[in-house]
């Protein structure tokens, strides 16, 4: 009996082998191995310059957290500083190439195919992905994507699910930190029939730390104290030779307190996808998705400390799927065609009050649906002939997008009377695309180019829910049209001694209609959510790895010149919010086959300004964070952990010299167990 094992790494770009080896004799059984990844990447992949982050860097990060491993490349960024223990959720979309911040995600975030930001928010649930569940991450800087293309503006960032290979029969971890901090988890995967069921469960907590400056403290002051949980089940089962069935199931819940005593926040979720994977000679990748989620938060008023609003539920929906087809059309081409959607509902409830007496003035509810279809074809063609030395691709969808429902209520608790509006629903089509050339000089030298567009529907937050964050008061924009992207670039990937990689990409990128929080000349401390002209954002981004011996070392540099045009507006040539010129990352660790290991990760971020007319500066910031194990016997290791070792003081929000500060020096000591 032969043994047939599926490929496994989702990031991988060679042509994969798969079904009943040809030498079986007949009615010979052949065993199946499955892994639970996705179809392979098409060849011209490495056309749009993707960074990868394997599972042993996944591992080694001195804060355990998925948004820091993410840090290793340049460029990446949330809305804030602050990682998912200190800031409130619906900061935490992502972005990259310095487009602006945002809250919402300008990147789309995949998980095993399936898009993961918040339907109402389109902010990223960090906390609920552990890294010790996934395998690899691949990060592509800039736009376009196939299946569900709409929101790649800035870049795509791919997780995949850790594979059976990649995961032990039980594993275990346990550790103590700074400020009464505790992190555990457990998982446990088994063999079942010709696939595997893992189940994993992970809970952290902390007193937290002090995010208001010292001087700025009052009695109402309380560290950010955290609480949350995640589990997670997958479940893969073999089709047939060519084919499987994937399952995945997450709930999570994460509890914060920010700045003052009551203002409490709350994020969870419920998530569910099934995936069926086909890699016979017509190869299929079909999915389908449900996210239940849920928000709530309370504001406390800065000069009396009582509440002032209480967002007390803000429940949503995800619901979408996607077919992929790949026929076979020849050994030159791979071609994709395939049809995506995604529906989004989502309601805001919350209550206002008086800040001075306690007593509710406001009762407020918004809420509306979104609903993107999209049709998609792809093809990378190697032409023949050449050697495989040129990869040309190039593809181009079509979306139907509508904005539907979406109202904003306001009833006045002590009158009874009723304000706000029911929007009007707009629908559209956005046709975008891809196209990208590699070319192999030879083994040492590979050129490559691309263009791309895309765009992003403004989310459910952006168009009907107003926030405040001391001093600041944002207003919500119903009128919001789409953001879209253009973007070209060209780089280089040199391999001049094996073991060494070097990269740099040159990129200019226009986004249209960025939506941004527009200061309001004539009231003071508020801001609306407008779509301004664009913003231009070129730079450079340079990449390296090597491996010497035991020594591996990874360095990542972005230079981002963003730049708002805005005729007429205050701000137009200033740089976008929440923008820096400068990042970068170093990573050098030694891990020997055996004995003790050593990552230390070195982090520098320019400055940036919290807002659009650049009177607020977040000062530049260098950080350093270190994982040493050390193996004690029978799967059994000894861990030390620390982050911002410097203790570098972060800030990570100035409005008018009220600031909040990121994480201090933190250190952690536990054991991990995995066999």
């Amino acid at each position: 009996m032969k043994t047939v094992i599926l490929p496994a790494i989702l990031l991988s770009v060679p042509t994969l082998a798969f079904a009943q080896a040809p030498d079986d004799a007949p009615g010979e059984a052949s065993q199946i191995i499955v892994t639970g990844a996705g179809l392979d990447l098409p060849p011209g992949t490495p056309a749009y310059g993707s960074v990868v982050i394997d599972r042993q860097r996944l591992l080694d990060s001195a804060s355990g957290r998925i948004e820091s491993v993410l840090g290793d490349v340049a460029g990446f960024q949330q809305f804030r500083r602050s990682d998912s223990r200190s800031s409130n959720p619906s900061n935490q979309g992502a972005t990259l190439r310095a487009l602006g911040g945002n809250a919402s995600s300008r990147t789309l975030m995949l998980l095993d195919g399936v898009p993961i930001a918040d339907p109402f928010f389109g902010y990223i649930p960090f906390s609920a992905l552990a890294p010790e569940r996934l395998s690899v991450v691949r990060v592509t800087r800039g736009g376009g994507i196939g299946a569900f293309g709409a929101g790649a503006v800035a870049g795509t960032i791919e997780l995949a699910s850790a594979t059976r290979a990649q995961l032990p029969d039980f594993s275990a971890s346990a550790f103590y930190g700074s400020r009464d901090s505790t992190e555990v988890s457990a998982g446990l995967t088994q063999d079942l029939g010709g696939g595997y069921v893992s189940l994993s469960g992970r809970w952290d907590r902390g007193d937290g730390f002090h995010t208001t400056p010292k001087d700025q403290r009052v009695a109402a002051t309380v560290p950010a104290a955290y609480d949350g949980w995640s589990t997670n089940l997958r479940a893969v089962a073999p089709i047939s030779a060519t084919s499987e069935l994937q399952f995945r199931a997450t709930l999570f819940e994460d509890n914060r307190t920010l700045r003052f005593a009551g203002a409490d926040s709350m994020s969870q979720g419920q998530d569910a996808s099934i995936r069926y994977i086909n890699r016979g000679a017509w190869q299929v990748d079909a999915l389908a998705y449900v996210q239940a989620r849920n928000f709530s938060n309370i504001v406390m008023s800065s000069s009396t400390f009582r509440k002032s609003l209480d967002q007390r539920n803000t429940p949503s929906t995800g619901i979408g799927g996607k077919i992929e087809i790949r026929p076979p059309v020849g050994p030159d081409h791979v071609l994709r065609l395939g049809v995506d959607t995604r529906f989004a509902t989502g309601d805001m409830y919350e209550d206002a009050y008086n800040a001075m007496s306690g007593a509710t003035t406001f009762r407020r509810h918004a809420g509306g649906d979104q609903w993107t279809t999209g049709a998609f074809v792809e093809d990378d063609w190697t032409p023949e002939g050449l050697g495989g030395k040129l990869i040309l691709t190039g593809g181009v969808r079509g979306d139907r997008w509508s904005i539907r429902n979406g109202f904003y209520h306001q009833v006045s608790a002590t009158t009874g009377a009723a304000t706000g509006s029911d929007y009007a629903n707009r629908s559209d089509w956005e046709v975008s695309g891809r196209v990208g050339a590699l070319y192999r000089a030879s083994d040492a030298v590979a050129l490559r180019t691309a263009a791309y567009s895309g765009f992003r529907l403004p989310t459910l937050n952006e168009l009907y829910r107003p926030f405040v964050v001391f001093p600041i008061t944002t207003q919500a924009n119903a009128a919001l049209t789409p953001e879209k992207l253009k973007g070209v670039e060209a780089g280089i990937d040199l391999t001049p001694l094996t073991g060494l990689t070097l990269s740099a990409t040159a990129f200019y990128n226009r986004l249209d209609d960025a939506i941004a929080n527009v200061t309001n000349p004539l009231i003071a401390n508020t801001r609306k959510r407008q779509n301004v002209d664009r913003i231009v954002a070129k730079g450079v981004e340079l990449t390296a790895a090597a491996a010497l011996g035991d020594i591996r070392l990874s360095a990542s540099y972005a230079y981002n010149h963003s730049m708002v045009r805005a005729p007429g507006a205050a701000f137009n040539g200033f740089t976008p919010a929440q923008s820096p010129r400068h990042a970068a990352s170093a990573t050098v660790a030694y891990s020997p086959a055996s004995g003790p290991t050593l990552s230390t990760t070195l982090r520098y971020v320019a400055k940036q300004y919290e807002d659009d007319l650049q009177s607020d500066v977040l000062p530049d910031a260098l950080t350093l964070d270190a994982i040493a194990r050390l193996p004690i016997g029978h799967g059994l290791s000894l861990v030390a952990r620390g982050e911002n070792l410097f203790d570098e003081t972060i800030v990570t929000r100035n409005a008018g010299g009220s600031m909040d500060l990121g994480t201090p020096r933190t250190l952690w000591i536990g054991v991990s167990f995995g066999r």
